[in-house]
């Protein structure tokens, strides 16, 4: 018999490719269901199987996810006792919100940090950096000038 299960894993499980890690042991375990990052950090899971795949999928998912980099701290599972339309292949749901996103850059722009201050042995990548800012800050500076050619044409046609 099938049961349904609404599953949240805390931890560190985020930008490791934790759900596609869940989906690929999904679909081994032939689960309906689907997964998603939620903004609180968590990871959360709708999945129904049969008696016992759903808790030996989890143990493979805290096998495999520690080898790929998770800390699970905690897995909270909740039996859902109606019955729950699901896709019938397991999916990984793209739910990133601008918030996540904005995290994703401020975690990718302090890797970069992190690469300029402690790369003396790379000195390319820094040169490349500083070629990159001051093509960037010329872009602005161009841009400025172009703001403010647009703003007397619009005096001048606010003029007449």
């Amino acid at each position: 018999m099938q049961k349904c299960y609404n599953l949240m894993i805390t931890g560190k499980v985020l930008d490791i490719g934790f759900r596609a890690l869940v989906e690929d042991i999904a679909r081994l375990y032939d689960l309906r269901g689907f997964v998603f990052n939620d903004l609180d950090g968590s990871i959360k899971i709708v999945c129904c199987g049969e008696n016992g795949v759903v808790a030996n999928f989890l143990e493979e998912l805290k096998t495999r996810g520690s080898q790929r980099g998770a800390v699970i701290e905690e897995i909270t599972s909740k039996e859902i006792p109606f019955a729950i339309y699901l896709p019938q292949r397991f999916l990984r749901l793209y739910t990133d919100e601008l918030a996540d996103i904005g995290r994703k850059l401020d975690i990718g722009n302090d890797l970069l940090g992190q690469i300029t201050s402690g790369t003396s042995e790379l000195p390319d990548i820094k040169k490349g950096i500083n070629n990159l800012n001051v093509k960037f800050d010329s872009y602005l500076e161009e841009q400025r000038e172009h703001n403010q050619r647009l703003e007397k044409i619009l005096e001048k046609l606010s003029e007449r």
